[in-house]
């Protein structure tokens, strides 16, 4: 995690520093400032005309009874777009231009609903009722993950107070 705040907040500007003196060199100071004001001018723009059209979306899968994940994770994106078209510097300005397009956008939200997924099912400890009462007992043995493609994983006995609700099917 060090290396990337590093990378972020000493290596990067360093970089648009340079990228701007050498862009400044070739076609002027002034030319220079208008294209990084005009940049994060338009990237606002985008950001929220994209941002009002996901929030719609959202609007409408919530109405439908539907859970608008894809839409949070693109919405978060789109905040992270922002931030990085405000920023003064063309590196910044094509990482955000990259988030804002619709095509790598969908497949960084692909990306990272995978690694949700996979991750939230990876730490997960089941618990089911033996009878009626509130008595509950740990299951130890497989259970299946449902997702692109089925996976089998162990389950460990631990004493953490997580509960998970949901149905199972007992294969013995």
């Amino acid at each position: 995690m060090f290396k990337v705040l590093f990378l972020l907040f000493i290596v990067m500007p360093i970089v648009e520093i340079m990228v701007l003196m050498n862009v400044g060199a070739l076609i002027g100071t002034l030319p220079t400032i208008g294209l990084v004001i005009l940049t994060a001018w338009v990237g606002a723009a985008m950001v929220r005309q994209q941002g009002t059209a996901t929030y719609q979306s959202v609007q409408t899968k919530l109405a439908q009874g539907e859970m608008p994940s894809d839409e949070i994770i693109a919405a978060l994106l789109l905040l992270i777009a922002g931030v990085l078209l405000l920023t003064p510097g063309f590196i910044t300005d094509v990482f955000g231009l990259l988030l804002l397009w619709p095509v790598s956008r969908s497949a960084i939200v692909a990306m990272v609903k995978k690694n949700m997924v996979l991750k939230q099912a990876g730490q997960s400890q089941f618990f089911y009722s033996q009878n009626s009462t509130q008595q509950s007992s740990t299951f130890e043995g497989e259970f299946e993950v449902k997702s692109d493609q089925q996976n089998t994983h162990k389950i460990e006995n631990s004493n953490n107070d997580r509960t998970i609700d949901g149905d199972f099917q007992r294969k013995d």
